[in-house]
């Protein structure tokens, strides 16, 4: 039954967020959280996030735009760097707000606050007709990277940010599905650089026991049937469907921020 559960869950959201670009990872992470300890859940969420990543450059990296790619994701990889150094010194902030959802004990900060009305903003950017016609001149892509990058290092939301920014762009489907995988990945190679480095430093065990590799392996392996379903369809995907998709998502994701639960 766990097996079907994180696997099920794993291919569905996967599929999704080839087209949203961000998601996997706040969304497969509670499903982890209900069969091991939180640290654990984390820990397993971030292996299959960092794998299904790489898959995806590898089936529609060739689509990336590469003036997006150098323009807003370099920027966005040194501000990963600023984000995950900034994370002990924002750890240490007071909690707004605790309250308890069942056995969840939700906790709302300064970060998530900010993190989920920034969320909200660009969430409403994609769903309301007027706003959805804006378009993002690329010589405003460096701040967009900055913004993206260091709240990914911060939070590990940096793929909300920066879809919205992606797709204000004027791409296609294929070069913003590529574009976005491909800026994923190298984001995320900046994370693990610098949080293997504070773990190493602390001297820590890993989270992660033996007996849970096989469920984090299955989990994967649907993670990357998910995208090779995703891919096939991409070709008949519009636009407007993807802004829908991720409009939706990141109103989902700004409420759950704001209200401490993710």
């Amino acid at each position: 039954m766990i097996y079907l559960v994180v696997c099920g869950a794993a291919l569905f959201v996967s599929g999704l967020t080839l087209y949203s670009g961000f998601g996997l990872g706040t969304l497969l992470m509670p499903v982890f959280a209900v069969f091991f300890p939180v640290h654990v859940a984390v820990a397993a969420t971030a292996v299959v996030h960092g794998a299904n990543n790489i898959f995806k450059v590898l089936m529609v990296g060739r689509h990336a735009d590469r003036e997006l790619v150098l323009r807003f994701g370099m920027p966005a990889i040194i501000a990963a760097f600023a984000g995950a150094a900034a994370l002990g010194y924002v750890s240490g902030f007071d909690a707004l707000a605790t309250y308890s959802i069942g056995a969840k004990t939700a906790v709302i900060t300064p970060v998530k606050l900010v993190m989920g009305i920034l969320v909200l903003i660009f969430a409403m950017f994609e769903l309301l007709p007027l706003l959805r016609k804006l378009k993002i001149d690329r010589r405003h892509l460096l701040w967009g990277g900055l913004l993206s990058g260091f709240f990914g290092g911060l939070s590990g939301h940096q793929g909300a940010l920066r879809s919205a920014f992606l797709l204000k762009t004027g791409v296609s489907t294929e070069a913003f599905v590529g574009t976005n995988a491909f800026i994923g990945f190298m984001v995320d190679m900046a994370r693990i650089v610098a949080y293997g480095f504070l773990f190493l430093a602390a001297g820590a065990a890993s989270p992660i026991g033996a007996e849970q590799w096989p469920l984090i392996g299955a989990g994967t392996g649907a993670a990357f049937i998910g995208v090779i379903i995703g891919k096939r369809w991409m070709h008949k995907v519009t636009m407007t469907t993807v802004q829908t998709i991720a409009g939706v998502l990141l109103l989902g994701i700004s409420v759950c921020l704001m209200a401490g639960i993710i």
